[in-house]
């Protein structure tokens, strides 16, 4: 999975971007509220509430915050008629693209997203076009030395469904999204405390990235639609070659 790990290095980059400008709490806010409307407020029940839980944590947002998303999610609150889209659609040279949106409408998100795939050289696609290339998984980065046995030992009642090395030489644990919050669990109460963690979609094959220009436009089209205010997620299987990753900076 040497494409997860180099792509996780530049989605890595631009959460810290993000949190510093603070733009990224207005989209944590949004995910918690619709993930609790979806499945209810009690993340011991909803997996893909405790994962947006985890990751608002971790970027220092109040309990207080927190709560107050969950519960308009699970009260459904008059006037929240937020609804979540999915976009599948293929970047420059055809790598493929999904970007996972949360709208009150559909025309404004779509002309929008549309745009930004036009502007470098992509184009939307569409429904199925692309979506049968990822799958859900939530993963966790585990800090440096952890060794292999000790991730097995910690998580094998939790059931993960594997335990990679990234590029790095770190850990990295598979899980299905309905395990991530056992998992985790699993992996605190044995002390280890995973660097970064998410559920999200990952593509089953990469297409390699050779091409340094070409690089800088597949991020280019990633950085336009994540700063869009209706996108949540961007997903790509750009695979970047080392020589790419180093030109990028990154």
């Amino acid at each position: 999975m040497a494409g997860h790990s180099k792509w996780a290095n530049i989605k890595h980059r631009k959460a810290a971007q993000d949190a510093k400008r603070g733009k990224i709490f207005s989209k944590l806010i949004r995910e918690l509220t619709v993930a609790a409307r979806q499945g209810g407020g009690e993340p011991g029940d909803n997996p893909r509430l405790r994962a947006a839980i985890d990751k608002a944590l971790a970027n220092n947002m109040t309990k207080d915050t927190i709560q107050r998303a969950v519960d308009r999610g699970a009260g459904n609150s008059d006037g929240d008629d937020m609804e979540e889209v999915v976009y599948e659609g293929y970047g420059p040279e055809g790598v493929a693209m999904l970007v996972e949106a949360m709208t009150d409408n559909r025309n404004r998100t779509v002309s929008e997203v549309r745009h930004a795939f036009n502007k470098h050289g992509g184009n939307l696609g569409t429904s199925g076009s692309v979506a049968f290339m990822f799958h859900k998984q939530g993963r966790l980065t585990l800090p440096r030395g952890t060794s292999e046995e000790a991730a097995m030992e910690a998580t094998l009642a939790a059931e993960p469904e594997d335990i990679e090395t990234l590029d790095d030489g770190r850990l990295e644990v598979v899980t299905s999204p309905q395990a991530f919050g056992a998992v985790k669990d699993a992996l605190v109460a044995a002390g280890i405390d995973p660097d970064a963690s998410d559920v999200g979609l990952y593509p089953d094959n990469y297409a390699p990235i050779d091409d340094a220009e070409l690089g800088r436009r597949i991020i280019k089209l990633v950085d336009m639609l994540e700063d869009l205010d209706d996108v949540q997620n961007v997903y790509t299987n750009a695979d970047f070659s080392d020589a790419i990753m180093e030109a990028l900076g990154e």
